[in-house]
């Protein structure tokens, strides 16, 4: 077997060790976020003689991977048997052989996060968005009428990845109004405690410098429905026109995918970005960490709850149903934390056989509470 083709990476713009590579070549994965700890995950397949690389794009169970010799087109079916968080995905950081004629990921670093959600199938598989990202965009269109709740199940999602979640407002020249723009970013962050959210026009440039600065640091992705503006968006970023755009809807500001793959591009700024199509459905994959960060402010009122396991529906002593009371907490937070909520349990009960038995008890308990009260009443009718 040959020996290691390097001896180090690019490090804070230190050079490669690899003689025969140009001065840019050199660099070309620190520009794509590797770094020391990467290195040193790396290391074992380094001796094996195998290259790092970068997955770029995947299609059709192939993949664009950016090593240090430049983009290789590499076959994914080693690392993705059956196990569907294991797919291949944009973002990943993994391991090629060198000369291999069809070349083969060999194996998947450990990812540092990663965006998941559930899919449609009947299976309840999970299914990878994105990986080793650090910034998440969720993208809002302000030519439609906001959705609060879809932008509660965005943020659940992106909170659970591990990585820093960001409200981008986008067509904010579609109001012109100073005053109503300031009511819509208060109503979102109402939505989104502990998440910036900042307004952004492609057309007029309004906040994207701003936002330009907070993606040139890591890696981000950007989310959010179809006519959300996200390839408008990339392309401001980048400086120029990469990303396909079309219009979307009057009717309702919808668009085509014109995104079908999930792209992660250099930014000329410094940081990587991925694009990635419109998401039609949000459905959570064992997100309750990421819920409860979203609904911060219920989770700190349910503290001050008289009981520790309080359901906050009729309970006496509730401190949640008491701040809807004195309007500190809009019901329709409530009732989305509690919708939210229940849809990822029932997730998680299709692969956790101990949760699915839970629940059954609870409710065979429910159920004979129900009856039990039924006869009462019933019978002090008598």
């Amino acid at each position: 077997m040959p020996g290691p083709p390097f001896e180090g990476f690019p490090l804070n713009n230190a050079p490669f060790s690899i003689s025969g590579l140009t001065s840019d070549d050199r660099h070309v994965l620190a520009a794509h976020g590797w770094d020391t700890d990467w290195e040193n995950e790396f290391a074992p397949y380094a001796a094996q003689g195998l290259l790092p690389g970068r997955v770029l794009r995947v299609d059709r169970g192939q993949c664009d991977v950016i090593t240090p010799t430049g983009v290789v087109r590499a076959d994914t079916e080693f690392v993705t048997p059956r196990d569907p968080m294991r797919v291949v995905c944009t973002g990943d950081w993994v391991a090629v052989d060198p000369d291999g004629d069809p070349r083969f990921v060999r194996t998947l670093l450990p990812r540092r996060t990663a965006i998941v959600r559930s899919t449609s199938s009947k299976r309840s598989e999970g299914q990878v968005l994105a990986t080793n990202i650090d910034h998440i965009v969720i993208c809002v269109s302000l030519a439609v009428e906001l959705d609060l709740g879809r932008i509660e199940r965005f943020l659940a999602l992106a909170w659970e990845s591990g990585a820093q979640p960001l409200v981008v407002l986008t067509k904010a020249d579609l109001v012109p109004d100073v005053t109503g723009l300031s009511y819509l970013v208060q109503d979102v962050e109402t939505t989104a405690p502990g998440v910036q959210v900042l307004p952004v026009s492609s057309t007029t440039g309004e906040g994207i410098e701003v936002l330009r600065a907070i993606v040139a640091d890591g890696t981000s992705v950007l989310l959010g429905t179809s006519g959300a503006g996200k390839s408008t968006l990339a392309n401001a970023l980048l400086g120029e026109d990469v990303m396909d755009v079309r219009a979307t809807r009057d009717i309702d500001g919808k668009g085509r995918h014109t995104t079908t793959t999930r792209n992660l591009l250099v930014l000329p700024g410094g940081g990587v970005l991925i694009d990635t199509p419109g998401l039609r459905g949000v459905g959570l994959w064992d997100a309750a960490t990421g819920v409860n960060q979203v609904f911060s402010e219920i989770e700190d009122l349910a503290e001050q709850c008289r009981f520790h396991d309080c359901a906050h529906e009729a309970e006496p002593g509730c401190a949640v149903l008491a701040a809807i009371e004195d309007g500190a907490l809009p019901e329709r937070r409530l009732e989305s934390y509690r919708k939210l909520l229940r849809e990822n349990q029932r997730i998680v009960a299709k692969t956790d056989a101990r949760l699915r038995a839970e629940i059954r008890r609870d409710w065979k308990l429910k159920g004979a509470e129900g009856r039990a009260a039924m006869q009462a009443k019933r019978g002090g009718l008598r």
